[in-house]
């Protein structure tokens, strides 16, 4: 056959040699191909957050805030009126005066006066009480006198009548006589009458010195109020007097903050501060609510803190007392915390004075409890943790709360200490579904720290993910090499992949 004919336009056939050709070279590829080889996934485990569940000594403790306010504040009045004379060379706003310093005196003129003049007044009535004694003392010589003349006039009388019966005197003498004797009578009487009022008229001087002595030591006492000092270590506060000025009684003058004492009440939820006494006094606060009981209940120790920028200043106090009321809206109590000698305890540059008005933290601290079992609060769901078994599948366990501090809860059953603990969100949580575990070392040493009442967690670095150790459960020995790969940060620039793995 003629090859020119075969490639000759007019047939519509010569296509169909190279279709054929490529479809033989596919069927010869796929023919001489191998199949997929087949792997098996096996189970998909869930990535979950671990700590080692800790048992320590746990500080129960709360934090709680309030305003500082002296524990004494001493208004200054005017007991007195008058002008003031004289003023402290440092009655001035926020100066420091002693106890027994005279910080103001008012013009006591008028007060010397009164008091001079009943101190006269008291005098006569002396004078009146010397005379009066001596009065009875005539009165009494004058009536047995006159009762000597009494007793010769009755002599007489009884003489002149037995006579006059003898018709040797006449009747008029007789008549005279017992006038005489009737004269006598009366004198005698005169003196028993003003002797018998000489003890209610004594009682009447007496009355009347008890008025007079009692003006005198009122005028006295008005004297001393002229001059007024400082009844207690103090600052002084707003003043409102001047030398010269005129001030009226009852006038505030100015106010004092004593220095003994600091007080800051912060309002506490009573079933925080429950957690605080210890378990074998809380019977006993309920039984006896006297003072000396609940001093020893509240006997927690106290830390005050002021915090302002990066700037922070503590104070040792202690639990003064426990307020009477109840507030309905928050349902807090006031608990009033004191720092003794504020003032005495200030170091320049380091810890200012406790002052009025500053915002302060309130640290109490009850007695430790011993080897407890703690875990996060986020860890616990309606009653129940899940753990990590040792053969890497999820297990839920119902426990019971001793008592719930901050972000940490303590257990009284259900966890005995080094289990392995899921502290992130399992949901959907699945009872026995396998579980690669990550160990957050971060989040167990900040958890041992709140529980025990350091001030900071220690840090770990990039500590979430660990290099098991020696001893480690199967479970963290098996997965924590691959979870530290999966979550370690990638190299820096220029650092290849192993030389971050030798880092």
């Amino acid at each position: 056959m003629n090859w020119k004919t075969l490639i000759h336009p007019s047939r519509k056939w010569w296509f169909v040699v190279p279709v054929v050709l490529g479809v033989a070279v596919v069927a010869a590829f796929v023919a001489g191909r191998k199949p997929p080889e087949q792997i098996d996934p096996g189970e998909p485990a869930r990535t979950l957050r671990v700590i080692r569940v800790p048992v320590v000594d746990v500080l129960p403790r709360m934090l709680a805030y309030g305003t500082v306010r002296p524990g004494q504040v001493w208004q200054a009045v005017a007991e007195v009126r008058g002008t003031v004379l004289e003023t402290h060379e440092q009655l001035n706003s926020g100066a420091m005066v002693r106890r027994g310093e005279m910080l103001l005196r008012i013009d006591p003129a008028e007060y010397e006066l009164a008091v001079a003049q009943f101190e006269a007044d008291i005098a006569q009535l002396h004078a009146q009480l010397a005379e009066l004694e001596a009065k009875k003392v005539n009165d009494e010589a004058s009536l047995e006198i006159e009762q000597s003349s009494l007793a010769l006039a009755e002599r007489e009388l009884a003489r002149l009548e037995s006579l006059a019966e003898r018709k040797v005197v006449s009747a008029s003498e007789v008549d005279q006589q017992n006038r005489t004797v009737l004269t006598q009578r009366q004198g005698v009487q005169r003196l028993k009458n003003s002797l018998s009022l000489f003890p209610q008229q004594r009682k009447a001087l007496e009355a009347g010195l008890a008025v007079k002595e009692t003006r005198l030591a009122q005028a006295q006492l008005d004297l001393e109020k002229t001059v007024i000092e400082a009844p207690l270590d103090c600052r002084l506060g707003e003043v409102r007097i001047e030398p010269g000025q005129f001030v009226a009684a009852g006038q505030s003058l100015f106010e004092a903050h004593g220095t003994d004492v600091a007080e800051l009440e912060a309002q506490v939820s009573l079933d925080r501060l429950r957690n605080l006494v210890r378990p074998e006094l809380r019977e006993a606060a309920v039984v006896a609510m006297d003072s000396e009981r609940m001093q020893k209940v509240l006997d927690f120790e106290v830390t005050v803190r002021f915090r302002t920028g990066d700037f922070v200043a503590e104070w040792e106090g202690r639990v003064a007392r426990l307020r009477e009321q109840f507030d309905p809206r928050t349902r807090t109590a006031g608990l009033v915390v004191a720092v003794d000698r504020p003032y005495e305890k200030a170091v320049p540059g380091k810890r200012p004075p406790l002052v009025q008005g500053m915002y302060c933290e309130a640290e109490l601290r009850g007695a430790v409890r011993p080897q407890r079992v703690v875990v996060p609060r986020s860890a616990i769901h309606q009653g129940h943790v899940y753990l990590v078994g040792s053969d890497g599948r999820l297990e839920r366990r119902s426990v019971e709360v001793e008592f719930v501090q901050g972000g940490f809860a303590c257990l009284q059953e259900g966890l005995s200490g080094d289990e392995t603990l899921v502290i992130s969100d399992p949901a959907p949580a699945i009872e026995g579904m396998l579980v690669e575990p990550v160990v957050d070392e971060d989040a167990r040493a900040r958890l041992v720290a709140e529980a025990t009442g350091e001030e900071s967690a220690p840090t770990q670095g990039n500590a979430a993910m660990r290099v098991p150790a020696e001893g480690d459960s199967p479970i963290f020995a098996t997965n924590a090499r691959s979870l530290e790969r999966r979550f370690s940060p990638p190299p820096k620039l220029g650092q290849s992949p192993a030389e971050e793995s030798f880092r």
